[in-house]
């Protein structure tokens, strides 16, 4: 089912006055093509309407939407109005499932940018088979989580097949670069996660397992690498040296890439393998040490989230939901992203994706934005848009979008590319 153009908007940016969600609702102002019909939407209209008139001419048109999580009768009557509903509301543990649900209810199309894989796993269970049935797409982690990591794997794929090179094995992805501020929304979907596998054995299942999104664990590759391992880096490819420590979000991202390769019915192929990791430069012995230093400060870090007496300690030093760095500290952000695979067929393949903006906070609302754009305007042969693959359900961003998310990425200024390594 589509609703394109047959609504009174295409795009709702929900939770618009929020961080996040005032830069996504900026990238629109000054990216979405003409024409495009958005609105703003949150619990305060006064706060939109400020919003609105300080994003320029572009946006004076755009509509203002009062909606609120605690009032379900709200979230119904703003999912019936539009195509696609982008959601920054979060921890998305507590205040996204109703929004989902009215999403698949009304059939309207949605992106949010959760790193929840508990959420995740409930949204999945609750509405992947409606949606499907509906024709909803449902995607979820439309941000740094999980763009560059499953977009990544993803463009290696599609490179690999077209080259005849067999399918992937082991995959890994290595942050090349990192510079920017953490996001506090981020930290605080982390600290519901650990209250809420510290209290309930069967989310703590659930979160530790390399499959806990899988379409088909009996269709698994059953061996997959720890999220907390500190690796070789020529074992990832003969052109990297020293060592790579664990990258900070490996344990929701590995799975997002995971699903993917299941929607995608395995296509990945049986002896897949993906890890994430980060580089950590410097002479090999100094990238050695960093590695380990940063694998303990993990694995103490989600401890210290887990212990309630350390919270106003944390609360005073960590960025809160809704804070975040100034535009000067944006500006100085960047991050790079390379996935590096060997197929079965013996040959390497490395994608990068990356850009000069704050991976957490502007890098992000571009890629939500972007992200929302296609399922808006993609797909339709009317507005012009780029093919969008023939899938519903609670999806992945390089499932629902695929190669018309990294066109409208580079059309934004990142570098979207993959190669075949010598």
């Amino acid at each position: 089912m589509s609703t394109a153009g047959t609504r009174e908007f295409d795009l709702i940016v929900f939770g618009a006055t929020g961080f996040v969600g005032e830069l996504t609702a900026k990238h629109l102002a000054a990216h979405a093509p003409a024409g495009v019909k958005i609105a703003l939407a949150g619990r305060t209209q006064a706060k939109l309407e400020k919003l609105r008139d300080s994003l320029g001419a572009g946006a004076q048109d755009w509509g203002v939407v009062v909606a609120d999580v605690d009032k379900p009768s709200t979230l119904d009557a703003m999912a019936a109005r539009t195509t696609v509903l982008c959601s920054t509301v979060g921890p998305y543990a507590l205040y996204g499932e109703t929004v989902v649900g009215a999403c698949v209810n009304a059939g309207t199309h949605y992106t949010d940018l959760t790193g929840e894989v508990l959420f995740a796993r409930r949204s999945i269970d609750k509405y992947h088979e409606q949606a499907v049935a509906s024709g909803t797409k449902i995607v979820h982690s439309c941000g740094f989580d999980s763009i560059p990591s499953d977009l990544g794997t993803f463009l290696v794929y599609e490179k690999a097949q077209a080259d005849g090179a067999g399918t992937l094995g082991s995959t890994t992805l290595v942050i090349r670069s990192l510079r920017g501020g953490a996001s506090g929304g981020t930290i605080a979907s982390a600290i519901g996660l650990a209250d809420e596998v510290a209290a309930d054995r069967e989310a703590r299942r659930i979160a530790g397992r390399p499959h806990s999104l899988t379409v088909d664990p009996a269709r698994e590759t059953p061996s997959q690498p720890g999220d907390l391992s500190v690796v070789d880096a020529s074992t990832v490819d003969p052109s990297l040296r020293g060592s790579l420590a664990p990258f900070f979000m490996a344990s929701y991202n590995t799975r997002v890439v995971r699903r993917s390769n299941g929607l995608l019915d395995f296509a990945y192929g049986p002896d897949f393998s993906y890890r994430e990791t980060m580089a950590i430069p410097g002479p090999p012995i100094v990238s050695k040490i960093g590695s380990h230093v940063v694998q303990g400060a993990l694995a103490v870090g989600m401890g210290a989230l887990a212990i309630k007496p350390l919270r106003p300690v944390l609360d005073r030093i960590l960025p809160q939901p809704g804070e975040g760095p100034s535009e000067k500290s944006q500006a100085n952000g960047s991050f790079i992203a390379d996935v590096y695979t060997r197929t079965t067929g013996g040959r390497r393949y490395r994608s990068t994706i990356g850009a000069k903006l704050d991976p957490g906070y502007s890098g992000t609302a571009v890629m939500l934005g972007e992200s929302s754009l296609a399922l808006a305007l993609d797909g339709d042969p009317a507005r012009g848009g780029a093919a969008l693959p023939d899938r519903a359900g609670v999806l992945t961003p390089a499932v629902a979008m695929g190669d018309a998310l990294a066109d409208r990425l580079r059309a934004q200024g990142f570098t979207v590319e993959v190669d075949e390594l010598s």
